[in-house]
């Protein structure tokens, strides 16, 4: 049996990373904080292992201790980062700096797997051509606009930049599902009766469902192909009127349509920053968030990964929000 480490388990993606290699019969050791919820990772055959990335010496010490009981891992999925964070510090710490700890310590121990599966992100080339609306391609020139985005792309250059480390970087769209929080806010207006876009309405969006993510992420992993980097989305491309719609539909509701002009939102995401902040937290409404929610085009290059990694998802946007509605309402978070 093929032993995998999945960083990052205790999260939204990373639950639904654990449930797929379960299924498929790995044996599963999940990367969590002492501090990690372990709501969603109840399954007996789950192993946890604990791992510091901020103290070098200390991982590689555990990697050490894992190798003399366990043996190597034969696939890791690096899935561990933040989506919010105080400033651009901190963003770089958790989400390039504590990478390069971890492959480091890799290195040291011994323990380099067979393949790195590196969860990125499409913010990490930021967003598109807003005149001709060109999809995203690997080819084109990174810029992000957000410090987010900026400290994923430099954990990928750093992965780039290795040698003899089999990796595949792997950049989700939008991605959404059960258990998100993220994008709970969107479907809890619109249950509210208000349909709210932040400047136009003609935002042009691509998502991956979670369940169909998962499925990427272990296609990449059995696949030949190392030391490449994909865009992972549902293969279609939508407005972002399309994405309401579809709630409105399934949800049953009439909306209220408002479009908020981009200075005020501006100075809503400032205003939630300075009340979060008395609590020492960030919003996940923020003007980090604002650069990338008031992009135009987020539409990006899906052919190379579905042909290289012989995938095809099964989850168009209608049947995910439908199922991602019906989730919502089960556990009454609508």
């Amino acid at each position: 049996m093929k032993k995998i480490l999945i960083t990052g388990s205790s999260g939204f993606i990373g639950g639904f990373l654990i449930q797929e290699a379960l299924g498929l019969n790995f044996e599963v050791y999940a990367g969590i904080r002492s501090t990690s919820s372990k709501r969603y990772l109840q399954d007996g055959r789950i192993n946890f292992v604990t791992l510091d990335f901020s103290n070098p010496q200390k991982l590689q010490s555990q990697l050490v201790e894992f190798k003399k009981e366990k043996g190597k891992f034969d696939y890791i999925v690096h899935n561990a980062g933040t989506t919010k964070a105080k400033d651009d510090q901190e963003y770089y710490l958790v989400n390039c700096q504590y990478t390069k700890n971890f492959v480091e310590a890799l290195q040291e121990a011994g323990m380099v797997p067979g393949k790195f599966i590196y969860i990125s992100s499409l913010a990490a080339y930021g967003p598109g051509n807003e005149t001709d609306f060109e999809p995203i391609r690997n080819k084109h020139i990174p810029h992000p606009v957000t410090a987010y985005g900026r400290s994923k792309l430099e954990s990928e250059k750093y992965l780039i930049s290795l040698t003899n480390f089999p990796f595949v970087i792997l950049r989700p769209t939008v991605v959404y599902g059960p258990r998100d929080k993220n994008l709970l806010m969107v479907f809890k207006m619109i249950n509210n009766h208000f349909e709210v876009f932040l400047g136009s309405s003609e935002q042009r969006l691509t998502f991956v469902y979670v369940k169909d993510l998962a499925r990427a992420v272990y296609s990449a992993i059995q696949s030949k192909i190392i030391n490449q980097g994909y865009f992972v989305t549902d293969g279609n491309n939508y407005r972002i009127k399309t994405f309401t719609h579809l709630i409105k539909r399934n949800l049953g509701k009439r909306t209220l349509s408002l479009r908020l002009p981009i200075p005020l939102v501006k100075l809503a995401a400032f205003l939630m920053e300075k009340i979060y902040g008395f609590s020492g937290e960030v919003p996940a409404f923020n003007r980090e968030k604002v650069n990338e929610l008031t992009a135009l085009n987020w539409t990006c290059e899906t052919q190379p990964f579905y042909r290289d990694m012989k995938f095809k998802a099964q989850y168009d946007l209608d049947k995910g929000v439908a199922e991602t509605i019906d989730w919502y309402k089960q556990e009454k978070w609508l």
